[in-house]
């Protein structure tokens, strides 16, 4: 005992000391916690699996039982006090069983446990917590319509959650106004973050699939602000999600989903002529049952998917539908319906064993296998396609062990991932863009770019412990929690690869230039390697304190600390040549600044090139401490109506898809020749300026042959010496209600982000300006090579956010369910999140902060399900939301600039909405989805039954237009951009899809 308070003295002290996080910290298993008669053991007994827990109460009455899977449980702490209750996903849940305590605060309902097993419960809620989450549960996983088969989309009936389904049907989810790689995934407590490529989740880069069988996920949660402290390399939104597990008896499932063309309504390409061929096929099954009863049990689950998906061949964002005139007639064919193919199948097996009273063993592991054809859509053609093998296998060990008063959980898991794009064809790509919009794309034809040829991915082992102390008492309850982890994961990436060399033209209003104005091509250098590795080690440790200060204040106070080890851009040497061009002359500065050197036209410009320049010394890993605080305040000590506040800051990291770039870029550089056209005119025989040659078509050998021996146009990547992680602050203020059946809320939070990673252009002119005549300073690299492309931080959000929320639980007695969201979103950012390369301004900081294109100002979400008779269930989702405000750009016409100098300016635009059945046109995203299921029972313990169902996706056929039209440039009034009413959707057309299946 002395031990303990001497411990526990030293925890609050550090924890004090930090000021930091929120509730305790159980990113699955669920804690159970109340009152009972001092001195009572108070035992937890799972009947489906035999799983038992228990528990003394101490001498005011108060126990905890930590680590409970989330299931279905039978509770007492002696005779007449048994209660059944339901947990759920890491949740910490109040349930008094003294025969002077107060009634549950919980909901009451026939509910299933997560294994299969009905008995009559209560499904007790987490309250008291400064989390602004919320549970989706596995019945709103089996009956809510969805498009896409992947769990996540059910994220969005949480209030600042999207989940998107874009015109390539690619599945993201995105918390807030930041992007889909600030989200991580826990799956049994093991983090899914993808650390090469985009989308937050391994393997979810421009992916139509999922990243784990939805058969196999028993519920999950969602945190969109305030999480605990155990979450890492997250900034936005965290999702915890737990699998099933099989039980003491065999049960099983077997679906069939399919639609195709035929079912589907036509998208607007296809109005005046043929539907392009489409089908969706799902299918799959589920087995879980008993090695030893009481102790040991499997479950493993398959799901496949075959895709081909609808497509159209539109131009680029910020080309108006004025230049497709202005193509050469075969470049205009490329236009049109198209599909993109795909393939998935997903594998997961698990098995769980309860050796002893104290401890669980759990061993699982998970497989994706998917191919899919992508590249094809906004501005690239069916020519420039490519196909990407998208692999993803991992293998996690839980070892959970309960003592008396703690409980331990041993992490450690093995994964494997790869994300490979290759191109379908090869030989020259045709590029035209638009010269007005700062030579925006209209559209690519033949072969992709070999930048689209890549090889990346990501693999090693992961160890990771928590102990939680839950015996504590000063000033009230404490329940410490402590852990660690490292993690130490191969990262390999190869940008592109030596083929495919892209020509791109220049269009204006005058019509379609006849020769290229620059040309790209890959150069091996010889003795580099093209493919940059690294060893990345990461480092975690955290501590927090859950407070229970009296029946009505509850303080949650904590501090995380990470730092990450990525030796490829730590101890990266700036080739030797690169460094000293810097002290060579400025070829175009002479004339004007005799003996002026790059560096010194540099300078003048505000760019200090010994910033990027490393030894392999400079760089140092950075500590991330992170502290975070909260609290609630139950007003009648019945978590009926409690209030909620919290403060943090969350770390997220910077993606090995752009560290790897100062190595790849040295070996295989992607370099450019200009050529003197009258659009783009330079000097030949400076600044790889040559004179057009029609040979330049003749491929990769003759177009290296015209730099052999020389860095002539060779792009140098530098990144700055002293990258931080970006990271985001977040306050957030509601309150939590229960009145009668409904949970409701209503929150306020503000996030801000920082240090969002950018690459501009760190090119000037001799005289250090960024612009001149509104032009950059493309043609004055770094002397002998090309442009000097930097990598900085500097992207920033700032959203408030108005989240409400209410919730009516299904219950067997009721036979229905209801859910609605509300969103109000206000986010400025000074940049696009989703765009890494800033080259329209001389520095990430000299954009200005414009309404964000990454959040709609209004969104609401509801979903309902309703029991039917003669075996019928019935449920639907709605979903309205203003349009996403588009982010481009302002050009005020020929000798007109800006602020900077720039002839074209970052603006944000809306475009014109519809309406929702009646009212004005505010409307950008209008979804109405129904579902029915017919149940075929064969035994009378409704367990084992056939069942149809029968989908409709977009009942109205509203259509949801994701492609933009701009309205800028010299002259024009009226609204800067509007929906191109001929290109490609959000979401779906109406489509019906059919369901058939068994369980058991």
């Amino acid at each position: 005992m002395q031990m303990k308070k001497k411990l526990l003295c030293g925890v609050i002290a550090a924890s004090i000391a930090a000021t930091a996080a929120p509730t305790m910290a159980q990113t699955v298993v669920a804690t159970l916690k109340g009152k009972a008669t001092p001195g009572a053991t108070v035992t937890a007994f799972n009947p489906s699996t035999g799983l038992s827990r228990k528990a003394t109460a101490g001498a005011d009455g108060n126990y905890i039982i930590n680590g409970l899977p989330p299931a279905t449980y039978q509770v007492d702490a002696g005779p007449n006090t048994q209660q059944n209750v339901t947990l759920t996903v890491a949740s910490t849940a109040t349930l008094n069983l003294a025969a002077s305590s107060a009634p549950v605060a919980a909901s009451a309902a026939n509910a299933a446990s997560l294994e299969g097993v009905t008995v009559s419960a209560s499904t007790l809620t987490e309250v008291k917590t400064p989390e602004v989450a919320k549970n989706i549960s596995l019945r709103q996983i089996q009956t809510i319509p969805q498009v896409s088969r992947n769990f996540l989309e059910f994220a969005d009936t949480v209030p600042g959650m999207v989940f998107n389904v874009d015109a390539q049907g690619h599945t993201s989810l995105r918390g807030g106004a930041q992007n889909d790689s600030s989200v991580n995934v826990f799956i049994d407590g093991v983090g899914q973050k993808s650390y090469v490529k985009q989308g937050g989740v391994s393997g979810q880069v421009n992916s139509q699939g999922n990243p784990f069988p939805q058969l196999a996920i028993g519920e999950y949660k969602v945190i969109t602000t305030n999480y605990k402290a155990e979450y890492d390399q997250v900034s936005s939104a965290a999702i915890t999600a737990e699998t099933k597990s099989g039980t003491n008896e065999f049960h099983g499932e077997v679906f069939d989903t399919y639609t195709s063309d035929k079912y589907r309504s036509r998208t607007p390409a296809e109005e005046e002529g043929d539907k392009a061929r489409s089908f969706e096929k799902e299918y799959g099954f589920a087995l879980g049952g008993p090695i030893i009863k009481d102790q040991m049990h499997f479950f493993v689950t398959f799901e496949q998917k075959k895709f081909d998906t609808p497509i159209t061949v539109t131009p680029g964002t910020d080309a108006p539908a004025s230049s497709l005139g202005l193509l050469p007639t075969n470049v205009q064919g490329a236009f049109g319906p198209a599909s993109l193919p795909f393939d998935e199948k997903l594998y997961f097996g698990k098995i769980d064993w309860e050796f002893s009273d104290r401890d669980r063993i759990e061993i699982s592991t998970q497989v994706r296998r998917e191919t899919q054809a992508d590249n094809i859509g906004t501005g690239q053609s069916r020519e420039q396609s490519i196909v990407t093998e998208n692999h993803d296998t991992r293998g996690t060990f839980r070892w959970q062990h309960s003592g008396d008063w703690y409980f331990n959980e041993l992490k450690a898991s093995y994964e494997n991932s790869s994300n490979d794009p290759l191109p379908v064809n090869y030989g020259n790509g045709y590029n035209y863009t638009w010269k007005p919009a700062n030579d925006a794309t209209i559209i690519g034809i033949g072969a992709a770019s070999p930048l689209a040829t890549q090889i990346k991915g990501q693999e090693g082992p992961l160890i990771q412990d928590d102990f939680t102390f839950n015996d504590l008492s000063w000033q009230g309850d404490h329940v410490v929690k402590v852990g660690w982890k490292y993690k130490e994961v191969t990262l390999h990436a190869q940008d592109a690869q030596n083929v495919n060399p892209q020509y791109t033209y220049n269009v204006d209003p005058t019509g379609t230039e006849a020769i290229p104005y620059k040309i790209q091509f890959s150069n091996p250098v010889a003795g580099l390697n093209s493919v940059s590795e690294t060893k990345d080690k990461q480092f975690g440790a955290y501590i927090q304190d859950d407070w229970s200060v009296n029946d009505h204040l509850t303080l949650n106070i904590g501090v995380r600390w990470d730092k990450e080890k990525t030796p490829s851009y730590l101890d990266w040497q700036t080739p030797a040549n690169v460094v000293a061009a810097f002290s060579a002359l400025d070829p175009n500065a002479q004339l004007l600044f005799p003996g002026q050197t790059y560096a010194q036209t540099l300078a003048k410009g505000g760019v200090n090139y010994q910033d990027y320049i490393s030894n392999g010394s400079q760089r140092k890993a950075q500590n991330q401490w992170a502290p975070r605080l909260g609290a609630s305040y139950d007003l009648f000590a019945d978590e009926e109506h409690v209030i909620h506040a919290g403060a943090g800051r969350s770390y997220d990291r910077n993606l090995y898809d752009y560290l790897q770039l100062e190595q790849t870029k040295s070996a295989l550089p992607y370099q450019q020749i200009n050529i003197n056209t009258a659009s783009h005119p330079c000097t030949v025989g400076a600044n790889s300026c040559f004179a057009w040659d029609p040979a330049y078509l003749n491929g990769l050998t003759t177009l290296q042959g015209l730099v052999n021996g020389t860095n002539l146009g060779q792009e140098v990547d530098m990144l700055n010496n002293n990258l931080k992680a970006p990271y985001s602050d977040q306050f957030s203020i509601g309150m939590s209600n229960k009145v009668g059946d409904w949970n409701t809320d209503a929150t306020i939070t503000r996030v801000l982000s920082y240090d969002g990673f950018a690459f501009t252009l760190g090119n000037r002119y001799p005289d250090g300006s960024f612009f001149q005549n509104g032009s950059q300073p493309w043609n004055n690299g770094i002397p002998g090579f090309g442009s000097m492309i930097v990598g900085n931080n500097g992207i920033r959000t700032a959203t408030t956010q108005v989240l409400l929320s209410a919730d009516k639980p299904y219950t067997r007695e009721s036979g229905w369910s209801a859910n609605f969201a509300y969103t109000y979103s206000h986010a400025k950012q000074n940049r696009d999140i989703n765009e890494h390369y800033s080259f329209d301004e001389a520095t990430i900081y000299d954009y200005p902060f414009i309404t964000s294109n990454a959040a709609a100002k209004h969104r609401f979400v509801a979903t309902g399900s309703l029991d039917g008779p003669w075996g019928f269930t019935f449920s639907g989702k709605l979903i309205v939301a203003t349009p996403l405000p588009w982010n481009g750009f302002q050009n005020c016409g020929s000798g007109c600039y800006y602020e900077h100098g720039e002839s074209s300016y970052p603006i944000a635009g809306v475009p014109a909405a519809s309406k929702f059945l009646i009212g004005g046109k505010i409307f950008g995203y209008r979804e109405l989805d129904l579902q029915a299921t017919k149940d075929f029972v064969i035994d009378e313990n409704d367990q084992t039954k056939f069942y149809i169902r029968f989908d409709i996706l977009n009942v109205f056929n509203w259509k949801n237009f994701a492609d933009y039209s701009p309205n800028v440039g010299p002259g024009t009034t009226g609204n800067p951009v509007s929906y191109n009413k001929l290109g490609n959707l959000s979401g779906v057309p109406r489509t019906a899809k059919f369901t058939a299946g068994f369980k058991f």
